[in-house]
């Protein structure tokens, strides 16, 4: 993967118009709270331990990312693709999490205390060990 810096990927974000591609680009432990990344494609994208806090990630594409410890407290993750993504010990309070397919994804020690996960495919999703306090479940329904 190849290695970035904050500086570099803030002027390819300028540079890329709606629709970054970051695919398999290593952005781990970068600080990126509350970049726009709307409807970036991020496949296979080394994300972790990134600060994605208030990161607008919605409708992008991070299938295979890893996410594993990255912050992504308060994130807007509507309707992204997290299928197959790593997401293991992941901080996900307060992130919205509507409509997106995580399907197979591992959330495995993440904290998704009162995310909202309304509408989510959780088909497969590994849940081990997940904090659901307060989450708003697929159904509607508040996580105990």
């Amino acid at each position: 993967m190849a290695e970035i810096t904050r500086k570099e990927l803030i002027l390819r974000l300028i540079d890329a118009g709606e629709h970054p591609r970051l695919g398999g680009v290593d952005l781990s432990r970068l600080d990126l709270s509350g970049v726009e990344l709307r409807g970036a494609w991020m496949c296979e994208a080394d994300l972790s331990g990134a600060n994605l806090s208030s990161a607008n990630l919605s409708n992008a594409d991070l299938r295979l990312a890893d996410l594993s410890l990255a912050d992504l407290r308060g994130a807007n993750l509507r309707g992204a693709d997290l299928r197959r993504a790593n997401l293991r010990s992941a901080k996900l309070n307060f992130a919205d999490l509507t409509g997106a397919n995580v399907e197979s994804a591992s959330f495995s020690k993440a904290d998704l205390r009162e995310a909202n996960l309304a509408g989510t495919n959780l088909e497969k999703a590994n849940l081990t060990g997940a904090k659901l306090t307060n989450a708003i479940m697929p159904d509607g329904k508040r996580g105990e």
